[in-house]
């Protein structure tokens, strides 16, 4: 790693350079076999009181002391993507959003506050009357996207919102991202100092569309998936997300500017589907979600057979570019979904506030 034309280790960044992404190379350790480095590259967040704040691509905050830097400098906001169609990481945020639309929303500046709710089991009791817990249907439905400035101080804004979602019995949630140009590393570092905690975090990987029309696969796997513009009891009883599925997982679900729901019939009836899954097609993407296999008919290929037949629809319909989310400890997903020809565009992170617990 060169850091001067020379080749000579020099520390260019300074705190002016905060939010923008660099590259370090910090002085690791000595032993006996010498001097060792570690480089890091990510968005400098912070540089206070001698300490150097950099968030990775994956969201990990990395703490360097100053007085071991050894080189720095400023580099390109990000890298050139090898494969896969080209979005800003706004437009993807988006589109994401249309296809999981909340029940109820409400604007706060350039951030949209999203809930998507109802009453769970009668189980407590206040001033003698039962009342109802408040049951949310997927964080991506229940939380704040951020998409800019919440035309507010940043505190006032927070209060705002562990107040909004307070009134409706729910955590405070807030979705942020790293990895790519315009994402929100600041913001990260920003919530971790007021002690909002980073709770679930997941890749957003995009991919041509056409190849997995195309699958390597008999074309009678692909015919035996049935698409419907609706869901009924047995595709819910496949998704398994949730314990009674109530009028805000069914309006979730059904949400979305172009939405397809597959399944391949099971061996028998009382079974169920075999394999389910989701498309919601919005301009040139189609996004896949709910892409779930009956463990006891796994490696058919019937993952990549319900994808194959929902894509097709989606070309149908004008789209050429397609995006998924793959939390970060499904390494199935990850593996089958690389050999389909996906790659991560960004990393997505979802913070709570503590105490709304």
């Amino acid at each position: 790693m060169e850091f001067t034309a020379g080749g000579r280790l020099e520390v260019r960044i300074t705190p002016a350079d905060v939010g923008k992404r660099v590259s370090v190379r910090r002085l690791n350790q000595r032993a006996g076999s010498g001097i060792k480095f570690t480089d890091t590259v990510g968005v400098l967040t912070s540089w206070n009181d001698g300490v150097v704040l950099i968030t990775r691509r994956d969201g990990e905050r990395v703490r360097v002391e100053e007085s071991a830097l050894v080189a720095g400098k400023v580099v390109p906001a990000a890298p050139a993507r090898r494969r896969g169609p080209a979005a800003s990481y706004a437009e993807l945020a988006r589109v994401c959003a249309r296809a999981w639309q909340p029940v109820e929303s409400e604007r706060l500046g350039e951030w949209e506050l999203r809930a998507a709710v109802q009453e769970g089991p009668r189980e407590a009791r206040r001033g003698g009357a039962a009342v109802g817990r408040r049951v949310g249907f997927t964080r991506r439905a229940n939380s704040v996207l951020p998409l800019g400035d919440p035309g507010r101080p940043l505190d006032q804004a927070l209060t705002h919102v562990r107040q909004w979602y307070e009134e409706r019995g729910l955590p405070a949630y807030i979705q942020t991202a790293t990895g790519a140009d315009g994402t929100q590393e600041l913001l990260c570092a920003e919530l971790e100092e007021r002690g909002w905690e980073r709770e679930v975090s997941a890749q957003l990987h995009v991919g041509a569309l056409a190849p997995l029309g195309d699958p390597d696969l008999p074309e009678a796997a692909v015919e035996r998936v049935r698409l419907s513009r609706s869901f009924d009891g047995a595709w819910l009883r496949r998704y398994k997300r949730f314990s009674v599925p109530g009028p805000h997982v069914l309006q979730v679900l059904a949400g979305g500017p172009s939405v397809w729901f597959a399944s391949v019939p099971g061996a028998s009836f009382d079974e169920g589907p075999a394999a389910i899954g989701r498309c919601v097609v919005d301009g040139r993407w189609a996004g896949f979600m709910a892409v779930e296999v009956d463990p006891a008919h796994r490696r058919q290929g019937l993952a990549t057979a319900v994808m194959a037949a929902l894509s097709r629809q989606a070309l149908a319909e004008g789209a050429s570019a397609a995006w998924l989310q793959v939390e970060d400890d499904n390494e199935g997903a990850r593996a089958l979904y690389g050999s389909l020809g996906f790659a991560a565009h960004h990393t997505y992170h979802h913070y709570r506030y503590p105490s709304a617990r």
